[in-house]
């Protein structure tokens, strides 16, 4: 058994097809069986089974794509300082978070954490989802990830930092502007700019609409956080979104944002594989951005 024999087999599990896998390798389809074949000798099991349609991990593959998953990212991780180390560098921290963030909850602390160590390397990998992230995550390509914390995930830990209250976004001529806040009642009526497909907002905004009886949220559009500001402001269409730390609304700002009391505040934070084996780097840049954005108002420093 091989580190590549894990790998591959992390791949086939993940893609469910061998010539996905092969492609995504530059290698032959038959390389990719031998890797899943040695792994299936060694264990004494089936790992895979074919399918119509590709294949399928047995419940024997589901336990060593789990085992094997954590270990290949701490190992990848791992060998990652190590070149740093031998090469003379700083050392890199990895962040993995949706596009928009960055501005809003870290800005601050990556000044703070430039200035304390400026031959350190800060490295941020865009993604659409908290599932991406997680799969960064598992596979090595992070160390941190910023998402929204919704529920337990399989082998990730998690830390509340900051919960965020709901807002309508509206031009400031708008008529809704004038209003302290909006109760469920007027929730049915608003046509918003939704939130990105699997996007754990978008999902949380859906299931608070039902809960409340507001019904399915119709939506005007799709786009991030700040675009649906702007998209506000330009008078285009209403944007409920989650309280950003930097989305301040002076009287004399184009938008107003108006509190959804009744809907459930976001919580986000960090996500690891295991805070203990973090570098001392990245975990005080994950404590520089809680220290910035504040304590979570519900439970401090919790984890999952």
């Amino acid at each position: 058994m091989t580190l590549d024999d894990l790998r591959v087999f992390i791949a086939v599990y993940e893609a469910g097809n061998l010539s996905a896998v092969a492609r995504a390798h530059s290698c032959t389809q038959s390389a990719v069986s031998q890797h899943v074949k040695r792994l299936e000798r060694e264990t004494g099991v089936a790992l895979i089974e074919r399918r119509p349609r590709g294949v399928a991990a047995t419940p024997a593959g589901r336990i060593l794509y789990e085992a094997a998953l954590g270990g290949i990212g701490a190992l990848d991780v791992a060998l990652r300082r190590l070149g740093e180390l031998r090469d003379g560098h700083g050392g890199t921290v990895s962040v993995t978070t949706g596009g928009v963030t960055v501005r809003h909850f870290m800005a601050g602390a990556i000044s703070a954490f430039r200035h304390r160590y400026p031959h350190v390397g800060l490295e941020f990998r865009s993604a659409q989802s908290t599932r991406r992230c997680v799969e960064l995550l598992h596979g090595g390509g992070a160390d941190l990830a910023w998402v929204t914390l919704d529920r337990p995930l399989p082998q990730i830990r998690q830390r509340p930092v900051v919960d965020l209250p709901w807002v309508l976004v509206v031009h400031a001529d708008d008529p809704l502007a004038a209003r302290d806040s909006l109760e469920p009642a007027d929730l049915a009526a608003i046509r918003y700019i939704a939130h990105p497909e699997n996007s754990a907002s978008r999902r949380r905004l859906e299931e608070d609409f039902i809960r409340l009886g507001a019904g399915p949220p119709t939506p005007a559009g799709v786009a991030d956080w700040d675009t649906a500001v702007l998209l506000a402001e330009l008078g285009i269409g209403h944007a409920i979104l989650p309280a950003l730390p930097r989305l301040v609304t002076p009287p004399d700002s184009p938008i107003r944002a108006i509190p959804i009391p009744a809907l459930t505040p976001l919580t986000v934070g960090w996500a690891v594989r295991q805070w203990n084996v973090l570098s001392p780097l990245a975990t005080e840049f994950a404590e520089l951005v809680a220290a910035d954005n504040g304590p979570c108002r519900d439970g401090g420093e919790g984890e999952t």
